[in-house]
């Protein structure tokens, strides 16, 4: 999924303009040089950037162990392990897929016609495999996104639509291989009509799964085949039937996210009514979620981005506290270096935290 490979944002405090597309991607200026007056991170237990794990959102120690196996041995055999032992509609499996197709996606971006031999190997050897299929189609999908300008951009997305439907039908019970469809759909323009029919197949096998959720959101964006109306409709309404303990009522706060605009002239955009209580949505949701859920961490990665831009620093640093570690995550990962941006906003929390009276002593642990 494109959403844990590409995105990143920086920001620029106590600035009047704000160009988020310049912002995400360079970290600089009075931000920058604010955010290094700050006191040390490490003094609050925060792991130093060399350190930090860009490839997950939060802890799965299990998939680090497989990926440190197969960069080690260069074979298939441990992924497919991890995938066998994971249940088929949890959402584990899915941020499993992803985080194997984005490993694989860039093994080849770094070495080119050799990188992510295994991959194709584990196609090769154990066709009939579930797992390999799924990662095979997610990887199909990453590749396409890189460069939707491509030539090639229209064949891969076929391609991994075929895959999509291998997958299917090797687990029908499985929602992996229709929420992959949902990048195809994307990138293919798939009428609204015949995307509401794939999200059919795709709810009648896990119907409140969060990652599914922000899959289609994307269609649903202005960005994509659809409008910033569109896109907060399907959040809200997913937010609305969301049962206890679920993480949907934090999908507002991905939809504001995708249609921030591009020149921000309010500095107090950040307090506002839209973005506060879809804010405060997505903490109810952190709140009551499962501590494991595995798609927790990208909720709280999402709101330090936003806390630390509302300048609300104390709960910023609550948020950090828990994802500290791992920056593979939105918004973070939309650009080339995470860690970096990630870092930046750290940073900048710990010296709003500070400059309102904070000390590292008073930070629950």
């Amino acid at each position: 999924m494109e959403m844990l490979v590409i995105l990143i944002g920086i920001v620029m405090v106590g600035g009047v303009l704000v160009v988020p597309m310049v912002l995400r991607r360079r970290a600089g200026g009075e931000a920058m040089r604010g955010a290094l007056r700050a006191g040390d991170p490490t003094a609050y237990g925060f792991v130093p950037r060399e350190r930090l794990d860009v490839r997950l959102p939060g802890p799965d120690p299990e998939l680090a162990d497989a990926l440190e196996e197969i960069q080690r041995t260069r074979e298939w055999q441990p992924a497919a392990r991890l995938l066998a032992l994971t249940e088929s509609a949890s959402e584990l499996r899915w941020q499993r897929v992803q985080t194997l197709a984005g490993a694989a996606a860039h093994e080849l971006a770094v070495s080119p016609g050799q990188g992510g031999m295994w991959l194709r190997t584990w196609r090769v050897e154990a066709p009939k495999d579930p797992g390999g299929a799924a990662v095979h189609a997610a990887f199909l999908v990453m590749q396409a996104l890189r460069d939707p300008s491509s030539e090639d951009f229209r064949m891969i997305m076929e391609e991994a639509r075929t895959v999509c439907a291998e997958a299917a039908l090797l687990a029908p019970g499985d929602p992996v291989p229709y929420i992959v469809e949902l990048g195809v759909a994307r990138g293919l323009a798939y009428r609204q009509a015949d995307f509401e029919e794939l999200w059919a197949k795709v709810t009648e096998r896990a119907p409140h799964h969060m990652g599914a959720h922000l899959a289609a959101l994307l269609y649903w964006c202005e960005k994509w085949h659809g409008s910033q109306d569109q896109a907060d409709a399907f959040a809200q309404s997913a937010a609305a039937s969301a049962p206890k303990g679920s993480l949907l009522p934090a999908l507002p706060l991905f939809a504001v996210f995708e249609h921030l605009p591009e020149v921000q002239l309010v500095r107090s955009l950040y307090q506002s009514e839209v973005i506060t209580r879809a804010i405060e949505g997505a903490r109810f949701a952190a709140l009551h979620a499962p501590a494991d859920h595995p798609v927790l961490p990208h909720v709280r990665h999402l709101l330090v981005w936003f806390l630390v831009r509302a300048e609300r620093y104390a709960e910023a640093m609550e948020q950090l506290r828990r994802v500290d570690g791992h920056v593979g995550a939105i918004p973070w990962s939309y650009g080339a270096d995470p860690a970096a941006e990630y870092v930046v906003y750290r940073a900048l929390a710990v010296a709003g935290w500070e400059g309102n009276g904070g000390t590292p002593a008073q930070l629950p642990h």
